[in-house]
């Protein structure tokens, strides 16, 4: 099966809950490092992710607007908890619990990213993907890539607000 130019097999990978992803990238999210259990669980050996775009692993039935948010956060110097379904080199998927912050240097100055990922409860996870299929589907209806992201983001605002509660608070509940 082909979606957005990835091959995608519908086999879901699991890690061990004692285990954590960790990758870390620069400013622009090229990956500067990462660890065995990233490439253990991704696929992808060492130097094939080193100097890559994170989204190497982007997958395809993620919204938008998730990425969107977790980027607006981290680039405004704060951390970000996050339930996200990433792609494997061979086409399974596998999804985390993420928590990105970001890197500071001396300075103030942000010089990087640090992402953690965990096992996540399956119970959060088939909480979550009702949403992010109502969220992707307004991305992939709308006329343009622009308009649809606009589209998810507001209505991921919308069900925040609803709830009285932040990104991370409404996350951290499931």
């Amino acid at each position: 099966m082909e979606r957005g130019g990835k091959t995608l097999t519908g086999v879901e990978r699991h890690f061990p809950d004692s285990e954590i992803i960790v990758t870390k990238t620069d400013t622009r999210g090229w990956i500067t490092y990462a660890n065995e259990v990233f490439s253990a669980i991704s696929g992808y050996a060492e130097a094939e992710s080193l100097g890559q775009p994170h989204s190497l692993i982007r997958h395809p039935h993620m919204p938008r607007c998730v990425f969107k948010l977790l980027w607006d956060t981290i680039e405004a110097g704060h951390e970000i908890f996050a339930y996200v379904n990433n792609r494997a080199k061979n086409g399974d998927h596998y999804w985390v619990f993420a928590h990105v912050t970001p890197t500071f240097a001396s300075g103030g100055n942000i010089v990087g990213y640090h992402s953690s990922r965990r096992s996540p409860k399956r119970s959060a996870i088939d909480a979550v993907v009702p949403l992010y299929d109502r969220l992707l589907r307004a991305e992939q209806a709308a006329a343009d890539r622009k308009t649809g992201l606009a589209a998810s983001t507001a209505m991921l605002h919308d069900l925040l607000a609803r709830h009285g509660k932040s990104y991370d608070a409404f996350v951290l509940s499931l």
